[in-house]
């Protein structure tokens, strides 16, 4: 059994950076990243991008067949004429690496907003936890399959890949670094040799030109004329989605690229010129590579090897490195895929450890532990444990849940372009944003008809996300979530002038904000309360702004009301918090307890909880008083709350 000094060490380690998290990037947005140039930054994103090499080829015979080198072009279309102008545009409208769920984010307010985001975070986990159990599983599948390992290995593959998952984890427990360098060197050489793997593949089609007449006429025999060809090709194209994995992660390394001398927060033309760079150069890499692995591993390997228990099956360029480069060049390009896929699975916890504490802690649908990084690694970890056992490590189960992540992401991007360019008054992007949209909203679709499970394992995720978010936003209703308070100069005079004697606000809730008002409010609390007669008052007023925002800065303004009353308004998501962050600042300023006088709000106190819990508003006294408790401990430095 643990003693307490243990346990409380074990705690500290857990919560290591707590505080530094929460502020690191907001405080330090120049330090945090050491600018590097573009084509290196091109890597981290490689090690999502390019390493989905490793099973493409073979995910694309599997759902194309014969017609995986027509689909995989009509993927590359899509690819530099759709999903490339989008993130170009992505990275030009949030240039520090926010994405298009910030953009979004921006274009919608109140609830409807919150919501928004966190479905678009479910499809997001969806994809990043994917990318990791998927990836774990074709390095696994790329292990067990190399002919010195597989008598050995063969049967043990979900226990291999929640090893190499449960090894990731421990490497962002102990602390993870990205390593650009590493990542140059991984992805230099895994391209290299799949430039290697392709060359030798595209000679042997050509100096065997039987291959190419027996799959043309294999092609006619099963569709037809090359109008029908094409047609279909049209059609299953959406199943070959993986290929543009990748892109949303270029958006996520933006603070990594170096910019300009002339570059500035608010305005990095450099970084944004850098990376739209870094997006064309690996679009273009990986084009050429989809279109050539594709045509040879569908010329070259039989058919049945495609399909589970194939020994092309997840690993199809690594069969004919094996196949025409001989043993020892296979193994060299199998340790090459299995450590990029390993790196594709640390970028992709890494993506999941940037993302979900930039939104659901601001929002207040994360307890304090989600700030620091060893809890959420746990986390991660045991639900890619979960992932891994229900699809049973395999490649091919899990590339519709991966699709549907991604192409959600991509078409969240395309809409958020399209109306970021009508907004813009841009009346031919927004046509060709707004068609390619429709075009990623055609493959979604498809996609989802064609592989359900994405969607369901998806949905899943939001339903996790949602129920957790909101149940932590319960539990953390009554914490005091302003984080600074501004007073300017006339609010500051106000209390300093109060400050000599007894200091007492009103709470009024501003109606007509006339002189009767104010006159009538001050005789009710005096009868209310039975205050002294000669003891003055000073109203505060709270407008709520948005109530689904959770942490904020509060900034209070004096002003004197017909001549005589003196109001101090805030601007709020929360009356209760301001009011209570507005008397702890008083006290903390003057060294004196401040009074603040309530009336009781009538009707039913439930339904005055929901109001304040969704609407910011209700049962305002007591949750006040309570906000106040929790806040300070100590009875004796409290400020007073009355309520009559």
């Amino acid at each position: 059994m643990a003693t307490p000094a243990r346990t409380t060490r074990i705690r500290a380690w857990l919560l290591e950076g707590l505080t530094d998290r929460r502020h690191q990037q907001q405080q330090h947005p120049e330090t945090a990243h050491e600018g590097k140039p573009w084509y290196r930054v091109m890597c981290l994103t490689g090690l999502d991008y390019f390493s989905t090499l490793g099973y493409q080829p073979g995910i694309a015979a599997l759902a194309a067949g014969l017609l995986s080198p027509l689909a995989t072009i009509v993927l590359v279309l899509l690819t530099l004429f759709g999903a490339l102008p989008v993130y170009r545009r992505v990275a030009q409208e949030s240039p520090n690496g926010e994405g298009s769920i910030a953009m979004l984010e921006r274009l919608l307010s109140f609830w409807k907003g919150k919501l928004f985001v966190l479905t678009l975070l479910g499809f997001a986990a969806t994809d990043f936890l994917i990318t990791i159990t998927l990836s774990a599983a074709d390095a696994t599948a790329h292990l067990v399959e190399n002919p010195h390992l597989t008598s050995t290995l063969h049967g043990h593959e979900v226990m291999i890949t929640l090893i190499l998952i449960g090894l990731l984890g421990a490497v962002f427990l102990k602390g993870f670094s990205e390593a650009i360098g590493l990542a140059v060197a991984l992805v230099a050489s895994y391209l290299l040799l799949n430039a290697v793997v392709v060359a030798v593949g595209l000679w042997q089609v050509a100096t065997e030109p039987h291959v190419v007449t027996d799959w043309s006429e294999a092609l006619t025999a099963e569709h037809g004329n090359p109008f029908m060809m094409i047609a279909i090709a049209l059609i299953v194209f959406p199943k070959l989605a993986l290929g543009l994995s990748g892109f949303e992660t270029g958006v996520a390394v933006m603070p990594h690229v170096q910019g300009e001398p002339g570059d500035t927060e608010a305005d990095p033309a450099g970084r944004i010129r850098g990376t739209k760079k870094l997006l064309t150069t690996a679009a273009i890499i990986m084009s050429v590579f989809l279109i050539c692995s594709s045509f040879i591993t569908t010329l070259l390997i039989p058919a049945e090897e495609f399909k589970s228990g194939g020994e092309a099956n997840g690993r199809a360029l690594a069969y004919l490195a094996h196949e025409y480069l001989g043993s020892a060049f296979g193994t060299v390009y199998d340790i090459s895929t299995i450590l990029i896929l390993w790196f594709a699975g640390s970028s992709a916890m890494a993506g999941l450890l940037n993302l979900m504490p930039r939104y659901l802690p601001r929002y207040g649908m994360a307890p304090h532990w989600a700030r620091a990084l060893r809890p959420m690694v746990i986390v991660f970890t045991l639900i890619a444990f979960l992932v891994t056992w229900i699809f049973n490590a395999d490649v091919d189960a899990q590339g519709g849940a991966y699709a549907t992540g991604v192409l959600v992401l991509i078409t969240s991007a395309a809409v958020a372009v399209t109306i970021a360019a009508r907004r813009a008054r841009e009346r031919g992007w927004t046509i060709a944003f707004g068609v390619i949209s429709a075009v990623f909203i055609y493959t979604t679709a498809v996609n989802v008809i064609e592989r359900p499970d994405g969607v369901k394992i998806g949905a899943c995720f939001i339903a996790g996300i949602m129920a957790l978010s909101l149940l932590s936003r319960l539990a953390r209703v009554f914490e005091l979530r302003v984080t600074d308070v501004e007073l300017d100069d006339m609010a500051q005079r106000f209390i300093r002038d109060t400050a000599t004697r007894t200091i007492r606000f009103i709470a009024n809730e501003p109606d007509n904000r006339d002189k009767a008002e104010y006159r009538e409010k001050i005789d009710q609390i005096r009868a209310d309360n039975d205050t002294p007669t000669g003891d003055d008052f000073v109203f505060v007023e709270v407008t709520v702004l948005d109530p689904s925002e959770f942490e904020a800065g509060l900034r209070v303004r004096g002003e004197v009301m017909h001549d005589r009353y003196r109001v101090l308004t805030l601007e709020s998501s929360s009356v209760p918090n301001a009011l209570a962050a507005l008397l702890l600042h008083v006290r903390d300023e003057t060294g004196q307890r401040p009074h603040i006088y309530f009336e009781w709000t009538e009707g039913n106190p439930l339904t005055n909880f929901l109001r304040f819990f969704l609407f910011g508003q209700g049962e305002v006294a007591p949750v006040t008083r309570e906000v106040l408790r929790e806040a300070e401990p100590d009875r004796a430095r409290r400020p007073h709350v009355h309520a009559g």
